[in-house]
């Protein structure tokens, strides 16, 4: 019997039904071996050796494999086609290894494995295949191309997951005894995104805004002052060639930061512009031009995360989630990469298909490839796409386990992938310059699509898009002619204010993370999600928000371990994971020369920081024990109100986050309240007297 284990039960089905009974294909339901977690499990002493355990929810299944695999002549892993994946199949062979009376090869046997493709010819009785999407042929392309587990990769893996122990489990109990909170936790990669958040917020504290103002003008081409429907809507751009528009440019922490202002500062200011805009106006300049538009490449992870936060607000944990099981029910391929190439045979298959749906004008000569970015992307690996580009998502069935969410994904991913290889889309694009007769420039421009290319298939979206890569709305302009005089038949100001930096959201903390090369692709999701359970971080309006706590912890990690908390520095210890992947480097090295520096870092620390105290803010009310203040604190659940001498006092009620907005049913305050999925929703303070409750505040009318 041929025995093959994935993580999934899933995954599992889905490989039987192309398998056609041929193997038996049993799931680990998730990782079987891991540190324990109620001690460190790693030994600095001796080479940072890890001490792994089965959980104790894994041990019926772990009995069960060892059952099963005892029958079995022959033991394919077929784990995830990553680092992790690879780790999950090496923990399973040792596992299995010593299950039954089968003699595990020797060293020699295992490396002359190594040097064949063929399954039948492997000796050891594991071996290990990949695919990056779950279809029939990839499966078999898999069973002819097996090899034995790539250790380079397990190191990697082990590394990064002893090095996180090291930092979480040597850090926290110091965060406990120094901020006197023992639910804290501090990480290697989470706490470094918290001080981007952290950053983030007092840069824009530290911000002053300013006043400016804009005048927008609607010019007549008929030469009078009357508006008609063939208006020209334009800016004025300068007076005697200097031009309003100033550009504002800051250093911030994760780089620099531009905004735009006028050089009108007033109301009065833009008033005096006003009463001079009565000299006559010509049009002094007419640039007719082709623009032509690419799509964007296929996702990676990164941009699939981030795409599904901006347009269909999904958490990254969430998205992740739901294109998981797209994967494993073998409607996506493998979806964490950091690739933007695509397959040869997928690039054929797409361009077959837009040909025959849209017509033959629709595809380019040549199929359009894309440079992947990221330093240590693998290329062997591909983009996210459809594994079959005639599914789309109104076909997708599955094992009837998906849902809106699902199809919603997929509509995203297919669109993407087959769009990439459209044609450019076409934009007769027009720029009108018109001067008065006393130096007032305005400026009005205006597109009309004139090819949809790529557009016929991902669709006209109504605002700028991040996936398009600008905005395809259509603004047409009356045809004038150079020297034809225009009426200016409406003037009006506007008042701005400069913006500061804005707030994180997950899209843009992924997206800082990946160009600031801090983490990797698999590890974004838990990372934002831990930050937020920790109460570190809060999301308001789909912004991330520091809390206190969260100021606190960085700025105790900042003074006292600035190393760790460097972003070159986390930048550069992601490159010696991958050099170890690649092996170039040996982990226990690249832990060692970590861990000395940190070591002494946190014995200095123990002894000489002094406890820190969370900044708390009064609610103006006393407590009705003791009549001390009330205060607002953070504990692992969130906000609540306690009393200010705590812990001689313990008197607790529940925090309600007003928003300065009543129930439209009862009158009552409105308050901020989290869901059971931890998704935040606005409902009546007089619950459950009143029931009200609505998602967005929008719709609290």
């Amino acid at each position: 019997m041929q025995l093959i284990i994935v993580e999934s039960p899933t995954k599992a089905r889905t490989l039987t039904k192309f398998l056609k009974g041929k193997y038996q294909v049993e799931a680990t339901m998730g990782h079987v071996r891991d540190l324990p977690k109620a001690d460190l499990g790693v030994d600095p002493e001796h080479e940072f050796k890890p001490r792994y355990v089965i959980p104790r929810d894994k041990a019926k299944r772990v009995r069960e494999l060892k059952d099963i695999a005892a029958k079995a002549d022959h033991i394919i892993l077929a784990t995830d086609p990553d680092r992790e994946g690879e780790a999950i199949a090496w923990h399973v062979s040792e596992i299995l290894k010593d299950s039954d009376k089968r003699k595990v090869k020797s060293d020699k046997q295992d490396n002359k494995a190594r040097a064949t493709s063929n399954l039948s010819l492997i000796a050891s009785p594991f071996s290990r295949i990949v695919f990056h999407e779950i279809t029939e042929t990839a499966i078999n392309d898999a069973l002819t191309h097996a090899r034995t587990i790539d250790t380079k990769l397990v190191d990697a893996q082990q590394a990064r997951r002893v090095l996180d122990r090291l930092v979480g489990y040597k850090l926290s109990p110091l965060l406990w005894k120094k901020l006197s909170k023992r639910w804290l936790s501090a990480g290697r990669v989470q706490s470094v995104a918290v001080r981007l958040i952290v950053a983030r917020e007092r840069e824009i504290e530290k911000f002053a805004k300013e006043e400016y103002w804009t005048i927008e003008g609607e010019f007549n081409p008929t030469n009078t002052t009357n508006p008609t429907n063939k208006q020209i809507a334009s800016q004025l751009v300068s007076k005697d060639g200097k031009k309003y528009e100033e550009t504002i440019t800051l250093d911030l922490f994760d780089g620099k930061y531009t905004t735009a202002k006028t050089s009108i500062p007033t109301h009065d200011a833009a008033d005096a512009i006003m009463k001079d805009l009565k000299a006559p106006f010509t049009v002094s300049a007419v640039d007719k031009k082709e623009v032509k538009r690419s799509p964007a490449p296929p996702y990676t992870t990164s941009t699939l995360q981030q795409d599904a936060g901006r347009r269909l607000y999904y958490s990254a944990k969430r998205t992740m989630q739901l294109a998981q099981k797209l994967y494993e029910e073998g409607y996506i391929t493998y979806h964490r990469t950091d690739s933007v190439n695509l397959s040869e045979k997928f690039l054929g298959e797409a361009r077959v298909y837009i040909e025959k749906t849209f017509g033959g004008e629709y595809i380019p000569q040549i199929p359009r490839t894309f440079q992947t970015k990221s330093k240590v992307a693998q290329e062997a690996h591909e983009a996210i796409r459809p594994t079959d580009v005639n599914v789309t998502a109104t076909m997708l069935d599955g094992s009837g386990e998906l849902n809106r969410d699902h199809h919603r994904l997929y509509e995203h991913i297919w669109k993407r992938a087959v769009a990439s290889q459209a044609k450019e889309a076409i934009f007769d694009s027009t720029t009108i310059d018109i001067i008065s007769s006393n130096g007032y420039l305005f400026e009005a421009q205006g597109s009309v699509i004139k090819f949809e290319g790529f557009l016929k298939i991902i669709g006209r979206p109504a605002s700028t898009s991040v996936s398009l890569g600008g905005d395809t709305d259509e603004v047409v302009i009356p045809d004038v002619a150079v020297g034809q005089a225009v009426g200016l038949s409406q003037s009006v100001p506007t008042q701005h204010f400069t913006s500061p930096p804005p707030r994180y959201t997950e899209a843009s903390l992924i997206k800082t993370l990946e160009e600031k090369d801090i983490g990797r692709p698999s590890t974004y999701a838990p990372i934002i999600s831990t930050i937020q359970e920790r109460q570190y971080v809060v999301k308001e309006e789909k912004k991330l928000v520091p809390t206190e706590l969260g100021k606190s912890v960085t700025d105790f990690l900042v003074q006292y371990f600035p190393v760790i908390m460097d972003l070159p520095f986390t930048a550069k210890l992601e490159g010696e994971l991958d050099d170890i992947a690649n092996g170039a480097k040996g982990w226990v090295q690249v832990i060692a020369d970590f861990y000395g520096p940190f070591a002494k870092d946190l014995d200095v620390t123990y002894d000489t920081a002094e406890k820190v105290k969370t900044p708390v803010e009064e609610i103006g009310e006393a407590c009705p024990t003791c009549g001390h203040p009330l205060v607002i604190r953070i504990g692992r659940y969130g906000k609540f109100i306690a009393c200010s001498t705590f812990p001689a006092c313990k008197y607790t009620r529940q925090y309600l986050e007003k928003i300065d907005m009543k129930c439209p049913r009862c009158g009552g305050d409105i308050v901020v309240k989290k869901s059971r999925k931890g998704k935040t929703f606005y409902g009546c303070s007089n619950y459950p007297k009143c029931n009200f409750a609505a998602w967005k505040k929008e719709d609290i009318k």
